[in-house]
């Protein structure tokens, strides 16, 4: 029985995150598969060609623990970005925490829609005005003592093109299709590309080769739809880590020598999986 409307993302999400590197000619087919359970979501609705823009600022500390406790492997680790999905007026944006711990995936998100925001992160010139709800409040509360804790600031801008898709059949399921992934460096509160510093890291360097389009499943932590896992077997899915964080940062920084005692991003090419 299919829903009458979709819900927002809550404050706090707890999911499975399953990613998968996939051709692009595969993006019709599993659209095609998707249409009997799900809907295209708001912005792809909205949007002429079914895809929209995501634009993600992501924050890391001065020795790039973030970035360290991935290649490492840790069991419990996050990572820190700033979004929006709209380029035109960067509002709303989403400042957002993604948890993994024992292959869950925890997401604390604060919808902001005070202009302002760069100058109340940034410093404590201006406070964070007009939270919808006092978890959207609390959770802005939390990323900015994180960021003033491990003392985090702006590392990498990147965009892609995402079509996605929400189940009308379950409480909560999505399916995304990520294209075009580009990244540049970035040190200010700043949401905006510069064009001529934006460069794709989408290359055989990292995926597959024919493989440029990041599939993902997003569900409930407590439970996988069984349309899910009927679309794994069927297109024989091949599950695979895949982050855009430390991707970005290897095409921004190239092939640095990592050394844990330099606290410096290192060559991370064969390892970019996970949050």
């Amino acid at each position: 029985m299919r829903k009458s409307s979709q819900q927002e993302m809550p404050s706090l999400l707890e999911r499975h995150e399953l990613k998968y590197l996939i051709p692009f000619s595969l993006v019709d087919e599993i659209s095609d598969f998707l249409s009997i359970y799900c809907s295209k979501d708001k912005y792809s609705e909205n949007s002429g060609d079914e895809l929209y823009d995501v634009y993600s600022l992501y924050f890391d500390s001065p020795d790039y623990l973030f970035l360290r406790k991935r290649l490492e492997g840790a069991e419990n680790r996050f990572n820190m970005r700033i979004r929006t999905y709209n380029i035109d007026y960067g509002m709303p944006c989403f400042l957002e925490i993604k948890q993994k711990r024992n292959r869950i995936v925890r997401k604390y998100r604060a919808v902001v829609h005070d202009p302002q925001w760069p100058t109340a992160i940034e410093s404590s010139l201006h406070a964070l005005e007009g939270f919808q709800s006092e978890k959207d409040a609390l959770n802005a509360d939390l990323f900015i003592r994180l960021l003033c804790s491990y003392q985090a600031a702006p590392k990498v801008l990147t965009h892609y093109r995402r079509k996605a898709f929400i189940s009308d059949v379950d409480d909560y399921a999505r399916v995304t299709f990520d294209i075009n992934l580009r990244c540049q460096s970035e040190e200010q509160f700043n949401l905006i590309p510069d064009e001529a510093q934006m460069s794709a890291y989408d290359n055989e360097t990292v995926f597959d080769p024919d493989c440029c389009v990041i599939l993902e499943l997003k569900c409930y932590s407590t439970q996988v739809p069984l349309w899910m896992l009927d679309l794994i077997r069927y297109f024989d899915l091949k599950q695979g880590g895949f982050s855009k964080y430390a991707a970005s940062i290897h095409q921004v920084f190239g092939n640095f020598q990592y050394d844990l005692g330099d606290r410096m991003p290192g060559s991370i090419s064969a390892s970019v999986g996970g949050v």
